[in-house]
């Protein structure tokens, strides 16, 4: 069983459709607690600002017991932000999973913020990038990103290096979306669920 977690903001039906491309049929959309624990595989998604989506994710109980899953956890976006120490976006305290900040893209002569668009993954390191070349490109959308730390898994450059993706023990977060990002997308959702 998958598990989509719902706390409000998410970017739910292109989640949805990404696994369904790769044959998960029924994949669940609940904030139960036991469903959570119990499911296979859990996702956490995002969109919007990072303390109201926090809030969401404490106002529904989920913020502590996210943490403490066992099985492998992906966050999306706005959802592998929260699993960082903290964002810059609302100043907000988020769980902590992965030992570094989120901070906001400061503005450069021609550097386009929200950073939008398709971009390589370099230095890409577990499980998520099997079968992934170097260099491969993923789409993005945002204006705030996981700095550089021990958890980083792929690097992506917009004016400055930032965390394209980390993993620590079962968690696993993607600041690109990797249910936008065609044919390497797919095998990361597809490595994802191999786990």
């Amino acid at each position: 069983m998958i598990a989509i977690v719902n706390y409000g903001v998410g970017n739910i039906r292109s989640v949805v459709n990404a696994l369904r491309r790769e044959g998960v049929a029924e994949p669940i959309y609940t904030d139960n607690v036991e469903l959570l624990r119990s499911a296979d595989k859990v996702i956490l998604p995002g969109v919007g600002e990072a303390s109201t989506a926090m809030r969401a994710l404490c106002d529904c109980g989920l913020a502590d017991i996210i943490p403490t899953l066992t099985q492998p956890v992906l966050g999306i976006c706005v959802g592998a932000q929260l699993m960082c120490r903290s964002s810059e976006e609302g100043d907000a305290v988020c769980m902590g999973i992965f030992d570094t900040a989120v901070r906001k893209f400061l503005p450069q002569e021609g550097l386009k913020i929200p950073h939008m668009g398709w971009n390589a993954v370099t230095g890409c390191r577990s499980a998520l990038f099997k079968d992934i070349a170097e260099g491969s490109y993923v789409y993005y959308v945002h204006s705030y990103y996981p700095e550089i730390c021990g958890d980083t898994a792929c690097v992506t450059t917009h004016g400055i290096p930032f965390s394209g993706a980390l993993c620590r023990d079962n968690f696993y977060a993607c600041q690109f979306h990797p249910e936008k990002s065609g044919a390497v997308g797919s095998r990361i959702i597809r490595n994802f669920l191999d786990l």
